[in-house]
């Protein structure tokens, strides 16, 4: 068996799921041993299982991943018919229109499919389209460079935390010492600038239990993005205390993945209605805001919302007006919520 990460367009969920491994990979791994001395490969599978349960091949990444910055660059290098593209693995159709719908809404497309001025300066950053579209969303707040080192720490793809086993207690109380009010987001934030004013201290992340790889790829990635403001006349600036300038930024490009709490004490998500619950690394876990925005949704026990922000419904009106009306963020929870979550929710 083998993980493969697999994109659902319906719900823009991405899981890892368990599957069989294919022959071409069964094969593969089989000539690793033996490579450079005399070796053996024991399969554990039976030969009848090998010949006719797994497939010939994987399926192709490009068939089972979110396509938002493959028809963002796609478009930017002025090809304009995606659907009859001569794709070597061509994706399924509701993913690609998935694509193009967000890129909608997100400003990038007009409503002929053409690159917008917005597009082409997203189009500049090596990251996916609602992590651009955050950046230069923050250009009128001021909080350029805050949103930056977040994007730079969500771009990682991997733990930040460590947590060993004989040292839990300290791994969690440096963890917690780390926790900011608003969200996961601004967690990150303060760990990246602490560990800045530490001029980037590996003993500091030993100290404080933090992936000191983990924090070398944020700085690389920072860097080489910002680097990149530059070519899109992006003015990198900051204002360290304006944190809902932050928040609207993120809420600016990630208004498709909004979830509201529900009066049985789950979220569900805004437009496209699904239960979904806090992933329990969260510093919001517990605590219940209203209304979230979260960066993705992975799906292993349940249906997991990871690296949360607390934001305010009416954001989203100002924000993404023709994707969001009044209707949507009507207060439907407004028939009495659990005392509970009126003393802990912000909003």
């Amino acid at each position: 068996f083998a993980k493969q990460n697999s994109y659902n367009p319906k719900t823009g969920m991405e899981s890892l799921i368990v599957t069989p491994v294919a022959k071409a990979s069964a094969n593969q791994r089989a000539g690793r041993a033996g490579r450079v001395a005399p070796g053996k490969c024991f399969r554990l599978y039976t030969k009848w299982a090998y010949l006719n349960e797994l497939e010939d091949n994987i399926i192709p990444e490009i068939q089972r991943t979110n396509l938002g910055s493959v028809v963002l660059m796609l478009k930017s290098l002025g090809i304009n018919d995606l659907i009859h593209f001569d794709f070597m693995d061509p994706p399924p159709a509701e993913t690609l229109i998935r694509a193009l719908e967000q890129l909608y809404a997100l400003g990038a497309l007009n409503d002929r499919g053409e690159l917008t001025k917005l597009g082409r300066r997203m189009a500049e950053f090596p990251m996916d389209p609602q992590a651009s579209k955050t950046l230069l969303s923050a250009e009128p707040y001021g909080v350029v460079a805050e949103v930056l080192s977040i994007c730079a720490m969500l771009q990682i793809g991997a733990a930040i935390f460590y947590r060993p086993k004989e040292r839990a207690m300290h791994a969690d109380n440096a963890r917690n010492n780390f926790n900011r009010p608003g969200g996961d987001h601004f967690t990150l934030l303060n760990v990246w600038n602490q560990w800045a004013e530490t001029q980037y201290s590996t003993q500091w992340c030993f100290e404080n239990f933090i992936q000191v790889r983990s924090m070398r790829k944020a700085r690389d990635i920072r860097e080489q993005v910002e680097a990149l403001c530059e070519r899109v006349e992006l003015e990198v600036t900051s204002d360290p205390q304006a944190t809902d300038g932050v928040a609207k930024a993120v809420t600016a490009g990630y208004f498709y993945h909004t979830a509201q709490l529900q009066k049985t004490l789950d979220y569900r998500t805004v437009k496209h209605p699904q239960t979904v619950h806090v992933h329990p690394s969260s510093t919001l876990h517990g605590s219940q805001p209203r209304w979230v925005v979260y960066h993705e949704l992975v799906f292993t026990t349940k249906e997991f919302m990871r690296q949360i922000i607390e934001i305010k419904p009416e954001w989203l009106v100002d924000i993404a007006p023709h994707y969001y009306k009044k209707k949507d963020i009507a207060d439907d929870s407004g028939k009495k919520l659990p005392k509970a979550v009126g003393k802990a929710g912000g909003t």
